[in-house]
């Protein structure tokens, strides 16, 4: 009886070798494609070191860790070049494409925007999506208007039948120095003047009084 639970061990034992020698035969065939360009290498985990030029990736299957020498990082990862060994770095937001550092992304993935190296399913409060990107810029506020100018016509004040005047309103600072897309800015509407300059000879006036023309009010957009 002894014998026989003897043999039955042995005969289970000679089937797991078996088995291990043929996992590590796919293992090394498969390990000549993934260390390309590695400096050392294992047939459990792939590249360990690669060349100078290159970075390494390591990613995860379960508890298992592979790791692989690439040119560039894929997207979501970074890379980080160090003394002894170049690492692809995870981005650590999941919704970020391309990141300059680990907390600082570039480029969002699609249905996400852009808003000062962080990625959102909707840009906040107080700011707009660009046209053509998925990048938010904050909005313009600008200030109060200012009183209407003097009415003027080339730079007179009189001598002429109609003239214009103007009225500003001031940027914040942040939004000029970002290049902020604004509203107007400066508006413009025709004003009636003073016909004759003082010390000027005046002509006799028409009987008739033609009908004076509504102020027409422009606006100028500011960028």
């Amino acid at each position: 009886m002894q014998w026989i639970i003897f043999m039955l061990l042995l005969f289970i034992s000679s089937m797991e070798m078996l088995t291990q020698n043929r996992w590590k035969k796919q293992a090394s065939a498969g390990l000549l494609e993934n260390c390309t360009g590695c400096v050392l290498c294992s047939e459990d985990n792939g590249c360990i070191t690669c060349h100078h030029r290159l970075f390494l990736l390591i990613w995860r299957d379960g508890i298992r860790q592979y790791g692989m020498c690439v040119h560039t990082c894929p997207p979501g990862y970074f890379g980080v070049r160090g003394l002894e060994v170049n690492r692809c770095t995870k981005c650590r937001s999941p919704s970020c494409e391309s990141c300059f550092s680990r907390d600082f992304c570039m480029k969002c993935k699609d249905k996400f925007y852009l808003y000062k190296g962080q990625c959102f399913r909707q840009c906040p409060a107080g700011t707009v999506a660009q046209p053509g990107t998925r990048e938010c810029q904050e909005t313009c506020e600008p200030g109060p208007w200012s009183e209407w100018s003097a009415c003027t016509h080339e730079s007179r004040t009189c001598g002429c039948r109609w003239g214009v005047e103007t009225r500003v309103r001031e940027v914040p600072e942040a939004a000029r120095e970002e290049g902020t897309a604004c509203p107007a800015l400066l508006e413009t509407r025709r004003c009636r003047m003073k016909k004759h300059c003082p010390g000027e000879k005046t002509e006799p006036k028409n009987k008739g009084k033609k009908r004076q023309k509504k102020p027409k009010t422009e606006r100028h957009t500011g960028t």
